[in-house]
């Protein structure tokens, strides 16, 4: 349980104090009377310099969200103003497949933050979208299915958790419980289902796709389910705080003094298959600095989403170096998303080292706990005690185990 003590220390070193100030911008005009940014972070007293105290002078992190008079509220996931209903409302948790016979996909555009770790034996990988605003979507595509460190991932969300299939050994434990609401489709090992949201690209299969990679989840279906299945809709639902702490619209975390980083390659720059295990598609994210934007490519192309026609790109890219191994003769491998690890933050063209900490979710018997709707943070390697600062927009979290590690390169 060390790293859990170590986790909730941080969490609370984090969120402890507020500072009762306004930041600059047009938000001011909404914002209540006795409104409370969060502490400055990354910033210390001219006398204790902390991390990047010299390029991100007052920069303010968004504290408790409010509801402006436009009816607008900053995302919990994205920290971008956005219809109130939206911001509160709970986030649905999408697996994609993303192999080669499973493109093109559609809708992943719409993800505020995307999750990517390797699949079985390192032939490619797999994306779960963290969904908030769905409602211009009318579907998903291809839907695949569950790896029990997803959900332990989607569970730090509080989202409902969406898949067609599982490993069943590793997952349905925790799907099954009480602890997780799941959009499933019915197949061994579910013990709720909800094919009402499921159906087969029946063009696909006609122009031979595999069978696994035609999954449908139509939005209208998911709500169904939800409806019937009873399953809360408001967020927060469980005492939540919120994962990532966003700059203010008073000024962009610059990281003016952090080294300059333009090329992400997750898995190293080529032949990403085994041995350093992560991709056959070799992916990789480029920063452009006019609209400060990660623009990802993947088999030497841009990669698109086909339902907007437009390159996936994010605003912040992290790696997460995570212990893992193989479970089993079928290469199912795992990935250990509780603990304590290092990372890397790239934002603003700028690649910051960090720590991360989540709690642990286990009992002393190994029987999962509360515990295991805790917070992933993310912390300044040479300051463990303040959260590192992302710009407003979207995020890309890769999960790269710590043997693969020296693989990872960026320029």
């Amino acid at each position: 349980m060390q790293f859990g003590k170590l986790a909730k220390k941080y969490m609370i070193v984090a969120t402890a104090a507020l500072l009762t100030m306004t930041a600059c911008g047009d938000a001011n005009q909404y914002k209540p009377a006795d409104y409370e940014d969060q502490p400055i972070v990354g910033v210390s007293s001219n006398d204790n310099p902390g991390p990047g105290s010299t390029t991100l002078p007052g920069l303010m992190t968004i504290g408790e969200r409010y509801v402006r008079d436009d009816g607008k509220m900053e995302s919990y996931l994205t920290g971008e103003w956005i219809d109130a209903d939206i911001a509160q409302r709970r986030p649905m948790a999408v697996m994609i497949p993303n192999n080669r016979n499973a493109l093109p996909q559609y809708g992943v555009s719409y993800a505020d933050i995307i999750y990517e770790a390797p699949m079985e034996k390192c032939s490619c990988t797999r994306l779960m979208g963290i969904f908030q605003d769905y409602d211009a979507m009318e579907y998903v595509e291809p839907i695949r299915s569950a790896r029990h460190y997803f959900l332990q991932e989607a569970l730090s969300y509080d989202a409902i958790y969406c898949n067609w299939g599982l490993a069943e050994t590793y997952v349905s434990p925790l799907i099954n419980s009480d602890y997780v609401d799941n959009i499933s489709a019915g197949v061994k090992g579910i013990d709720v289902s909800a094919d009402e949201a499921f159906s087969r690209d029946k063009e696909r299969q006609e122009l031979g796709w595999s069978l696994e990679y035609t999954g449908v989840m139509s939005i209208d279906g998911y709500n169904a389910a939800v409806a019937r299945l009873g399953y809360s809709t408001d967020y927060p639902t469980k005492n939540y705080t919120f994962p990532l702490p966003f700059a203010t619209d008073a000024a962009r975390a610059e990281y003016e003094n952090y080294p300059d980083i333009t090329v992400i390659y997750p898995g190293g720059d080529h032949n990403q298959q085994s041995p350093n295990g992560y991709s056959e598609l070799n992916p990789y994210f480029v920063y452009n600095p006019e609209d400060h934007l990660y623009y990802r490519y993947q088999n030497g192309e841009p990669q698109i989403d086909e339902m907007t026609g437009e390159q996936l790109a994010v605003s912040n890219v992290i790696i997460k170096y995570v212990d893992g191994g193989v479970l089993d003769e079928g290469g199912y491998m795992n990935f250990v998303v509780f603990g304590a690890g290092d990372g890397v933050l790239f934002t603003n063209g700028k690649c910051v080292d960090l720590k991360w900490a989540r709690d642990l979710p286990f009992d002393e018997s190994l029987n999962y706990t509360d515990d295991v709707y805790a917070q992933t943070r993310y912390l300044y390697a040479e300051n463990e005690e303040e959260e590192v600062i992302l710009n407003k927009g979207k995020t890309w979290i890769c999960l790269v185990w710590n043997k693969y590690r020296d693989y990872t390169s960026y320029s």
